[in-house]
């Protein structure tokens, strides 16, 4: 394990691989607003020891790669994307098997499409699709793609926290960790509060982490999933309250021979109890 801070057409982003160079290469792309510390450590380790080699790394603004000004990031989603290229750029990797989760997952989907050549797989995890189905008109979701449950419409109008007090903002961000879970599970408070405090007291700014609720999309790819040729994996909790089970079903029905994987009652991300069925699936499709 071996973080370093890689700089790439003048970004600095953090980044921490697991493993052996020498192993068949995963990149693990976070959703918006969280660091790679949501990647959680014993997670990357069953990879690694599968044979693969293994880097999580910071978004800008999260955790201790380059942080903006909050309201006013000066990059947007495609930069995003193209980060994900930068990060195996600095590790000398033509091509990796890619992991995504929620926006993450999103952000997967655009570097299939964007940057083919570095992309062996895709592993999509609690998403949806990233660009129109033929035939739609951007932007927006799909008509057929339900809208998130009641719940997690109630919490994000409702949550109030103080980004100036870190332990307003600990709170809310354990809350929301209870709500994604799905509420069909137990739900760990005392863990998600260890993640969340590690996460706020390591980032350069944690406040700065909003500016992905402000982003502007930038240069989307005018290619639909279906021109996507690389295996892929889509992963979904039957209990996702942000991204209910038909956003994975459709996404799925879009990418050529795409393979589906439910979760029974998993909510949203990676839960701790299906750790080691998704690793085994990761490890499946990037052989």
């Amino acid at each position: 394990m071996a973080e370093r801070v890689i700089e790439v057409d003048g970004i600095e982003l953090c980044t921490e691989s697991f493993g052996d160079p020498a192993d068949p290469p995963v990149l693990l792309i976070m959703g918006l607003g969280a660091s790679m510390l949501w990647w959680e450590e014993d997670f990357c380790r069953m990879l690694a020891a599968g044979g693969r080699f293994v880097i999580r790394y910071d978004h800008r603004d999260t955790g201790r790669s380059v942080t903006y000004e909050p309201g006013r990031p000066g990059y947007t989603g495609a930069d995003l994307v193209a980060d994900a290229a930068r990060v195996l750029t600095a590790h000398e990797i033509p091509a990796a098997h890619v992991v995504g989760v929620s926006a993450g997952g999103a952000l997967a989907q655009l570097l299939a499409l964007d940057h083919a050549d570095r992309v062996r797989s895709l592993v999509l995890i609690s998403t949806s699709p990233a660009v129109p189905a033929d035939g739609e008109p951007p932007p927006g979701l799909s008509p057929d793609l339900p809208p998130p449950t009641e719940e997690f419409v109630r919490f994000a109008s409702a949550a109030r926290v103080d980004r100036s007090d870190v332990d307003s903002v600990i709170e809310h961000q354990v809350a929301y960790a209870g709500v994604l879970a799905g509420g069909r599970r137990p739900f760990d408070e005392a863990a998600a509060r260890v993640l969340v405090r590690r996460d706020v007291e390591r980032a350069h700014d944690f406040g700065a982490a909003r500016n992905h609720d402000v982003l502007t999309d930038g240069a989307v790819p005018q290619a639909s999933l279906s021109s996507i040729a690389v295996p892929t994996l889509v992963i979904h909790g039957s209990a996702d309250p942000m991204f209910p089970l038909r956003h994975g079903e459709a996404l799925a029905e879009r990418i050529p021979g795409a393979r589906l994987l439910v979760l029974e009652d998993a909510g949203h991300g990676v839960d701790r109890a299906d750790r080691a069925t998704v690793a085994a699936a990761i490890l499946d499709r990037t052989t």
